[in-house]
């Protein structure tokens, strides 16, 4: 059985910022809301996005509903794609499957979205499976997406890699520990505070960070 590593999506393999950054503007603007702030569009990238429109915006039932609708058509439109790969990750999971490790996302991005924009990126053949979220919101927490990341890949000595507290939470869940992707949109000492395993700074760091935690 191989040893398995999970990876978040947005903040750790691909700068989705952007992309998630217009889409809200967007979806603020339908609703009649002020032009979101640095804190609150940083704030959206990583969590599950009612979660985020309802903590951050003060938004409740069918309007969360609206701004998720209104975010999504502009999301899927194209500005998904506007994700660039952060340097160092294709070498990284390269030699991570050159180690014989076997590879999964696990996300709050609904699947569907994920699974196209690592096809977007050309590391989609680097996963042997991309769990995330479904679009009527039943399954988007973390601990549930890697719940169905480790029941459909029964790996070895499993890891999380993820950029944001909510990673770090989502893997003790499971009782697995999170290597933090510091190059990613976290606050200073976020990772650190949620208790991840150990933080570095570029994805060239995270093979000898997971060969300690499994050492």
């Amino acid at each position: 059985m191989a040893v398995l590593t999970l990876f978040d999506l947005d903040g750790t393999l691909v700068d989705s910022a952007p992309g998630i950054h217009a889409s809200i503007r967007v979806a603020a603007a339908e609703l009649g809301l002020p032009e979101p702030t640095a804190d609150q569009l940083t704030a959206m990238v990583g969590p599950p996005l009612q979660d985020g429109f309802a903590s951050l915006f003060g938004l409740e039932g069918a309007d969360v509903d609206r701004a998720v609708a209104a975010y999504r058509a502009h999301y899927t439109a194209g500005s998904m794609l506007d994700a660039p790969v952060y340097a160092g990750v294709p070498e990284l999971l390269t030699a991570l499957q050159e180690d014989g490790q076997l590879l999964a996302v696990a996300t709050s991005k609904p699947a569907t979205f994920a699974e196209r924009i690592l096809g977007h990126a050309g590391l989609l053949a680097a996963f042997a499976g991309v769990h995330g979220a479904t679009l009527d919101g039943r399954v988007r927490h973390k601990q549930q997406v890697v719940g169905l990341a480790l029941a459909a890949h029964p790996g070895e000595r499993p890891v999380l890699v993820g950029d944001r507290a909510q990673d770090v939470v989502g893997a003790r869940v499971h009782h697995l520990p999170c290597v933090g992707a510091g190059w990613g949109p976290a606050r200073p000492g976020e990772l650190e505070q949620a208790g991840a395993a150990v933080v570095v700074g570029h994805p060239g760091e995270v093979p000898a960070a997971l060969a300690r935690l499994r050492s």
